[in-house]
């Protein structure tokens, strides 16, 4: 039996439009990052504070009921002898935060609407007998955790957080 140019046509058509379909089934926020960091300050000195500012944008079709994040300094960081600081303060949409110490530990303000996004804030202050000057730097990480689709999904990352570099008053 013979396949007639108008059926090969036709399976090659079907095929092309469900590939095209799956293709656009992209979620419309994939431009969007999920966790935006930015520093207040990309220099600072001994006695001063810095404020981080983390913004996550639920970039899933269900509310985000659970955040975890923690900020840790980065291994080059917590090496580094002489440098001194500590986090102070949590601001923005806090559920939960626990500072004091070389890490900070928020929990966002819950549910997080599909699309929508949260920002908290945290600050650490430098000690005034903290080193300064060429090679010292703070730097820090981001660890991410949060859980959607009412607890039954969950997603997690490690993030960059812009540091800065902790000058003497001059």
């Amino acid at each position: 039996m013979r396949t007639s140019l108008m059926s090969r046509f036709g399976l090659a058509a079907i095929l092309a439009l469900v590939l095209g379909l799956l293709l656009s089934a992209a979620p419309a926020q994939a431009d969007t990052p999920l966790l935006a960091v930015s520093s207040d300050k990309a220099t600072a000195t001994p006695g001063s504070s810095v404020t981080l500012t983390l913004t996550l944008t639920n970039p899933h079709d269900t509310p985000v009921q659970f955040v975890y994040q923690s900020v840790q300094p980065t291994y080059g960081t917590s090496q580094a002898t002489g440098l001194k600081y500590a986090f102070s303060a949590c601001g923005g949409n806090v559920g939960g935060c626990d500072t004091g110490a070389t890490n900070g530990l928020v929990h966002h303000t819950v549910p997080v609407a599909a699309g929508a996004t949260t920002t908290v804030t945290l600050t650490y202050d430098i000690a005034a007998d903290s080193a300064c000057g060429s090679g010292a730097r703070i730097d820090f990480y981001t660890y991410l955790y949060y859980e959607y689709q009412s607890g039954a999904a969950a997603d997690s990352g490690i993030f960059d957080v812009p540091g800065n570099e902790v000058t003497c008053a001059a």
